[in-house]
């Protein structure tokens, strides 16, 4: 997507240890017109697929999520990381670790949300080693539900998340892939 592409150029930041700052547009401080485009863009992509929810990951999929379910106009679930009373003990749960983080979580969705019936679409903000797909799809294989496509902001393609995913079968639409960083500069992979 060269809107988004364009956008990381001129104003994600490199940091130490392979990280970009995109976070005063897609995940921390929203910017409404690329993330309306972007879940504009999952839409062209996806709308063909059948797709009854989409699935993502609090906090930073939320945005981008709930912006392609207005154009394929079907629900937004989010796994939690944290729970809370309302939530229940009546949940699928996985394990992921945040590399940025540094953390390791317990993803948890309500069993009642997330059904074999459910064709579902999962979007998230970035995929580099692939832990939080993990986590994602193991959700969905625990409830039963067929997932149809995983739509993706940021890839880091020079980690080996989206490789791996692919090889297994899973069909990954990124709507930019970073094929590696020099000095303070993205690159993009280059698509044929």
């Amino acid at each position: 997507m060269k809107l988004l592409e364009e956008k990381i150029r001129q104003e994600g930041r490199v940091l130490p240890g392979n990280i970009l700052k995109v976070d005063h547009f897609i995940n921390h401080m929203i910017d409404p017109e690329i993330v309306t485009a972007m879940g504009e863009d999952f839409y062209q992509h996806f709308k063909d697929q059948g797709i009854n929810k989409i699935l993502t990951l609090e906090v930073s999929g939320i945005p981008m999520a709930f912006a392609a379910a207005q154009f394929l106009k079907v629900p937004v679930l989010f796994a939690k990381k944290i729970s809370s009373l309302t939530l229940g003990e009546d949940v699928y749960a996985s394990r992921v670790t945040s590399y940025t983080k540094k953390k390791t979580y317990d993803i948890m969705v309500d069993r009642h949300y997330l059904t074999a019936e459910d064709r579902v679409l999962i979007i998230d903000d970035f995929l580099a080693r692939g832990e939080a797909l993990n986590g994602l799809l193991d959700l969905c294989q625990q409830a039963g539900a067929e997932v149809v496509g995983v739509g993706i902001g940021i890839e880091k393609a020079f980690q080996e998340g989206g490789k791996k995913h692919r090889q297994a079968g899973i069909e990954i639409y990124s709507q930019a892939r970073i094929a590696g960083f020099e000095e303070d500069q993205v690159i993009f992979v280059e698509e044929s």
